[in-house]
């Protein structure tokens, strides 16, 4: 019996996107030793030059002019303008994309974006092509770009997730709330007491987690020196991504903070950071948002990207698992308040926990490889 082909679409090397993707392989690899995975970034493979021009562009709107991107993000006169560019760049990249599927031949295709999942939706209404597609979201909220009737299942994170693509049409049997994918080891108990003794963390003292994306975006500095400044001992860990030089102004500075001070860079143990802290300030990146409430770890976001990640802040807020600083003061001021007032800490922590899906990547790859069944 020949073994399984799944086809992984992402986009962005440092992203959510692609951490999802790699995601969903690890759990596939897990379910099925012998299956074969490609993954693939599809605006690489199909528009090199276009995929630089794309990523520049985006941070600097995001950095420079938030506003722009909250009035582009799922604007429905900006949707509709667009939507004849989109159907011409799709039909643009149907040849890549045929030399692709004609030479892998996967019996499954998963897209972690919606720019690969509509690409591969419209060949599908195009050319009559057969096999299952399923669109995985990395935030709290679909999109309008996310909606294509030859997509044959939708992951998303919550019933309110759901609820929204039954509003514009799509079925809800087509739906599964397994939850943002993260890395199966994210459901794994650490050994919390053998990681703080290999980090030198001080288990009476609390413990803030500061990050700001795979990117390290937001201002990761000015909040660590804030609570520098609070009246109770802590321990910061603090990430920068692959933000080298963030990493590199921490590294030569963080002798010098009054709180005790663990810097890393692109971190591949993320699971451990989180299972050793008390709380974390983040920007609310749908991947960092899922993996901190897997360990059941309250959040306070701070400088949401208007969009996906104010959508984000929506969903924690409402649940109750997260808290919102209006500044890097502000976000000093509650992580004090957070950890003098247990009670709320707990309340929160709890929350989190009840929303978690650590399995989300395991339940998503089991029904990939169903479809391949079909």
């Amino acid at each position: 019996m020949a073994r399984k082909k799944i086809l992984l679409l992402h986009i962005s090397v440092y992203s959510g996107h692609h951490s999802a993707a790699l995601a969903v392989e690890k759990a596939l690899k897990l379910l099925e030793p012998d299956v074969e995975v490609l993954n693939v970034n599809a605006v690489h493979y199909t528009n090199p030059f276009v995929e630089k021009v794309l990523n520049r562009t985006y941070m600097g709107v995001i950095r420079n002019k938030p506003e722009v991107w909250e009035y582009l993000y799922d604007n429905p006169k900006v949707f509709r303008s667009i939507s004849k560019l989109r159907d011409l760049i799709h039909r643009f990249n149907s040849g890549k994309l045929k030399t692709l599927l004609d030479e892998f031949r996967p019996d499954a295709i998963a897209c972690t974006q919606a720019f690969p999942c509509g690409m591969v939706a419209d060949y599908k209404n195009s050319f009559g092509l057969k096999v299952p597609l399923i669109g995985i979201l990395t935030d709290c909220y679909p999109h309008s770009y996310w909606l294509f009737d030859s997509v044959d299942y939708y992951i998303v994170n919550s019933e309110a997730a759901t609820d929204r693509f039954v509003e514009h049409g799509i079925p809800r049997e087509k739906i599964r709330t397994f939850g943002i994918p993260i890395d199966p080891k994210f459901a794994d108990t650490v050994d919390m007491d053998g990681v703080r003794a290999k980090m030198g963390i001080d288990k009476k003292i609390p413990v803030v987690l500061i990050m700001g994306g795979g990117q390290g975006m937001g201002p990761i500095q000015e909040i660590v020196s804030s609570l520098n400044r609070i009246n109770r001992p802590i321990q910061m860990i603090i990430v920068a991504g692959s933000n080298k030089r963030l990493f590199n102004w921490f590294e030569r500075r963080r002798y010098n903070f009054r709180m005790k001070s663990f810097v890393y860079g692109y971190a591949s143990n993320i699971d451990e950071l989180m299972a050793v802290s008390t709380l974390i300030i983040t920007k609310p990146g749908g991947l960092t948002i899922s993996e901190a409430l897997s360990k059941g770890l309250p959040i306070i976001i701070i400088n949401p990207i208007p969009g996906q990640e104010a959508k984000n802040t929506e969903y924690l807020l409402r649940e109750g698992a997260a808290i919102k600083a209006s500044s890097t003061g502000d976000a000093a001021l509650l992580t004090e308040a957070l950890l003098n007032h247990s009670l709320k800490l707990e309340q929160m922590r709890q929350n989190a926990g009840r929303i978690a899906k650590p399995n989300s990547a395991i339940d998503i790859a089991r029904l990939i490889l169903e479809c391949t069944n079909s």
